[in-house]
């Protein structure tokens, strides 16, 4: 799961900036290869409250995750995501949020261009819009809105590869990935320091899933990795840091995840596939 909503109680109300979905070293070099293709595909999720993982006084949560994916290994990646979560405090407080954006990512994790729009109770909250390169050990970002602005950053990966990084990691049995991960979340400023735990490769015929991934001829043979990403506002080398959020899920070779679990801290949100539209891809030329 590349992208996902960070939520945060702000004043009684509800904020809703914009943060991803998932080796630190010198250079993040592009895959050169996939053993599996990414596949094109449309997912939808349905949100609701997780058992046992409410901290705060809320008495249901519901939503909806429409995840669009699409393109090849030759001319980039392109994701069209909605998010729209409402929380009930059970006392006659409902706030809603609807999160869209619009990313395109090239083949080589070089270029990534990103737009969203966030909604509070229906009413306009963000709008990011801007461009970034990767130029040498660093990244370059154009903002154009929320303001024009000029931004240079260190060496980070994008939402796609870091996808393929952790599926990379997964395919070599590593468990763990360190990574800088930039999506334009917020306001377009924001470098996330993320943590990848990946778990015991589920093989294609154990703990056959009962959702929308069940019986589709293109997850036969797949396997699959239950993964967990956390997010931290910056690496600290002391002590220990509390995630802003993570993200659980479980990720086939192909790029498909189900079985989400958003963990905001305060609460979590269970993510159940309802749908899954496999689509066809422009191959590569």
């Amino acid at each position: 799961m590349a992208r996902s909503n960070h939520l945060t109680w702000a004043g009684g109300l509800l904020a809703v900036p914009l943060a991803v979905a998932v080796l630190s070293t010198a250079a993040f070099p592009a895959t050169d290869s996939e053993s599996v293709p990414l596949i094109s595909h449309r997912a939808i999720y349905d949100l609701k409250l997780a058992n046992g993982h409410n901290k705060r006084s809320l008495e249901a949560v519901r939503g909806r995750i429409v995840y669009d994916f699409s393109g090849n290994n030759c001319e980039g990646y392109a994701l069209q995501f909605r998010q729209v979560t409402e929380l009930d405090t059970g006392e006659g407080k409902v706030a809603t949020s609807d999160l869209r954006s619009v990313t395109w990512e090239d083949s080589a994790a070089k270029s990534f261009r990103f737009n969203s729009q966030n909604f509070l109770n229906q009413k306009p909250v963000d709008n990011v819009d801007g461009m970034a390169n990767r130029r040498g050990e660093g990244t370059e970002v154009d903002l154009k809105q929320p303001q024009r602005k000029r931004l240079e950053l260190g060496n980070v990966v994008f939402p796609t590869e870091h996808m393929r990084r952790i599926l990379d990691a997964g395919r070599a049995g590593k468990s763990l990935l360190e990574l800088a991960v930039y999506d334009g979340s917020e306001t377009g400023e924001k470098v996330y320091q993320s943590l990848t735990v990946i778990g015991r490769k589920i093989e294609p015929n154990e703990n056959k899933p009962t959702d929308a991934a069940a019986n589709q001829p293109t997850l036969a043979g797949l396997a699959r990795w239950p993964v967990t990403v956390s997010y931290f506002d910056k690496a600290s080398n002391t002590g220990e840091q509390t995630p802003a959020y993570s993200i659980s899920f479980e990720l086939y070779e192909n790029g498909i995840s189900r079985a989400l679990l958003l963990d905001y801290g305060d609460f979590s949100v269970a993510g159940q596939m309802t749908s899954l539209d496999i689509k066809d891809a422009k191959p590569c030329q």
